[in-house]
């Protein structure tokens, strides 16, 4: 790891950053999302295996470029704090591939699903944190987790779905809810295991915080929000 100098502190690096736990904190939330993306990317172009047509096998295509492309600026972020990336993301690796893994797939609607239910509760999770983050690092997540046309897509597609087929609604909600159990499970779990992420929530000094309060309501709007996206599918939550 190399340092940063006082010169580039002053200009490039916002006064928070002499915090060192708060750049390791940054470095962690980073390559969290890093490899979010990336794992993103992967499913999607898997995903696209399963699509009925090919205008569909593009549409996923192009979704899944998109998320590659929010990698390099957030990696280009991570080494100008002097952390290199590949460090960085490698302990996201496995919890990531276990969630995808618990997670897979078996249909084209259920891979719609994950990426509009799951990759949506992820974001907003990372939107959450990224509120008690200096100005410049808030921005970058932000734009990072910008739609990649999931949106107005799956919902055209799975409310077609249920239309041409009733019946695939039930399954379809089971899976939803199956989601954001393993999802909620997961984002717990690295805010837990990430001892920079647990002290970014607690808050300093110099920094909000979340309490126990706090941070009930945060996953009370994470389930809300969840609950919005189903309805928006015709679903159940």
């Amino acid at each position: 790891m190399t340092e940063i100098g006082e010169s580039e502190a002053a200009t490039d690096v916002p006064v928070a950053f002499q915090d060192p736990g708060y750049r390791a904190a940054v470095v962690d939330l980073l390559g969290a999302i890093a490899y979010g993306e990336i794992s993103a990317f992967e499913r999607l172009a898997e995903d696209a295996k399963l699509a009925p047509t090919l205008a569909d096998k593009l549409a996923l295509g192009k979704m899944a470029s998109i998320q590659f492309n929010h990698v390099e600026p957030l990696i280009a972020r991570i080494a100008a704090l002097g952390s290199e990336p590949m460090v960085a993301m490698e302990p996201f690796v496995e919890p990531f591939d276990a969630f995808h893994t618990k997670t897979a797939p078996s249909s084209w609607l259920e891979g719609l699903i994950k990426a509009f239910v799951g990759d949506g509760l992820a974001a907003d999770f990372y939107r959450e944190v990224a509120a008690f983050l200096d100005a410049d690092t808030r921005d970058l997540i932000i734009t990072s987790l910008a739609d990649a046309g999931h949106a107005g897509f799956v919902v055209d597609r799975v409310r077609q779905a249920i239309v041409d087929d009733p019946r695939v609604g039930g399954a379809l909600a089971l899976w939803g809810r199956r989601l954001m159990g393993e999802a909620l499970s997961q984002a717990q779990r690295v805010a837990a295991e990430r001892d920079s992420l647990a002290a970014l929530l607690a808050g300093g000094v110099d920094r909000p915080g979340l309490d126990l309060v706090a941070l009930g309501r945060m996953f009370n709007r994470l389930t809300e929000n969840h609950t919005h996206r189903m309805a928006e599918l015709g679903l159940a939550s």
